[in-house]
């Protein structure tokens, strides 16, 4: 079975989360609030999604993390990537690291990557704008937000 580590998953909902105010400064301990999931994952989700400028990471008595870009621009790909590494169904699919001992001899050598090509393409068309759009209800908000808010310099 094929099937996605909870990490990740978690990291969709943290991601999602913040879809809710993208343009304000989100602190670990709140999202963990928000969304029940708890502390120590939020917050090494946060650092291994800031380590792909999934999200951004604020210093200071203000700090928190906020999107790294708007929602609709972040593919389920990209935050698939930022925890579990490159996409890969089998050993002997381009980019996965991995070595088959009986690559070499395998009639299906190679043919794995259609499929594998098939399912990135089917998660790159998958916004985080998209999968926030289901829930907004769940995290009691009336109604969507815009996905492409522009985000005031958290900096200042």
């Amino acid at each position: 079975m094929f099937r996605l580590n909870r990490l990740t998953d978690y990291a969709v909902v943290v991601m999602t989360q913040m879809t809710r105010r993208p343009d304000e400064v989100h602190t670990a301990p709140q999202i963990a609030s928000d969304t029940g999931i708890p502390l120590p994952t939020v917050a090494k989700l946060l650092n291994a999604l800031a380590r792909e400028s999934l999200v951004e990471s604020h210093r200071g008595a203000a700090g928190g993390y906020t999107l790294g870009r708007p929602a609709d621009q972040v593919s389920m790909a990209q935050i698939i990537q930022a925890l579990e590494g490159p996409i890969a169904l089998t050993a002997c699919v381009e980019g996965s690291g991995n070595h088959c001992e009986v690559e070499c001899l395998c009639p299906m050598r190679g043919n794995w990557e259609q499929v594998n090509r098939a399912i990135h393409n089917a998660l790159s068309e998958v916004t985080l704008a998209d999968m926030a759009a289901s829930c907004w209800s769940m995290f009691g908000v009336s109604e969507e937000p815009a996905a492409t808010v522009e985000r005031r310099d958290v900096r200042n």
